[in-house]
């Protein structure tokens, strides 16, 4: 199975242990990986700011390097969620990472270990956009499709906060516009996860953990922040 990996521009910058580790559970499950070199952005911080017509090129350029691919795999919700919906559409099958490892890849069985209490954020792009997991607002039969991957991991003990769905109030460019009411909620979020004294939180958004960890560290709290495919692939922070 040949599949194009996207890798998000603030990833690949910041946190590129995510990338990694991204790529080495795909090649792990028998997936021949091709990574252009020459992506850079999604496009979604200008289209967030009422700038989608300034994204003509960026949007070009992914149409070519992804619009004949097989699929296209990305580690970030909200990522995935502007290419299929504002770039690419129809013309190609474009998954969140443990979207694809569930539903296309259908894994049964990990070999990663991770003997620590990890919180779970489910992200709003993931959770409403993609439909990763139910949302509390619908009368429907509960879901997840990263519970059951991190259920396979040895020693891993999982915990929800107890708003299970509410959002960590990075929004993108919504903590810049908005920066009082992001880090307000920035920092209710961050309680919950320090009053159930996990030792890790986890999320399929790198951008939400990152605006929690700043919180955290701010905190001076001893909480670490890992990507769900750190996590799956047996990396720790």
């Amino acid at each position: 199975m040949k599949v194009s990996l996207f890798v998000p521009c603030y990833i690949d910058q910041l946190y590129p242990k995510t990338g990694i580790a991204t790529l080495n559970l795909l090649e792990k499950f028998g997936c021949e990986v091709e990574f252009h070199q020459s992506q850079t952005c999604c496009g979604q911080p200008m289209a967030n700011s009422g700038f989608q017509h300034l994204t003509k090129k960026l949007d070009g350029l992914n149409q070519n390097l992804f619009g004949d691919a097989d699929y296209v795999v990305c580690p970030s919700g909200s990522c995935t969620l502007h290419l299929k919906e504002h770039v690419l559409g129809t013309q190609t099958k474009v998954y969140e990472l443990c979207e694809f490892l569930t539903d296309v890849l259908k894994v049964e069985n990990l070999t990663s270990n991770f003997p620590y209490k990890v919180g779970l954020h489910q992200s709003c792009h993931g959770l409403r956009g993609l439909e990763l997991a139910k949302s509390s607002e619908l009368v429907a039969e509960p879901f997840s499709k990263l519970e059951p991957l991190l259920k396979m991991v040895g020693g891993l003990e999982l915990s929800y906060p107890e708003k299970i769905d509410e959002c960590c109030g990075f929004g993108g460019t919504f903590c810049v516009s908005e920066e009082a009411v992001s880090a307000k909620m920035g920092q209710d979020k961050a309680a919950e996860f320090e009053a159930d004294e996990v030792d890790y939180i986890t999320s399929a958004d790198m951008s939400c953990l990152m605006h929690i960890d700043g919180i955290l560290k701010r905190k001076k709290s001893n909480i670490k922040v890992i990507h769900i495919a750190e996590i799956l692939n047996g990396l720790a922070s």
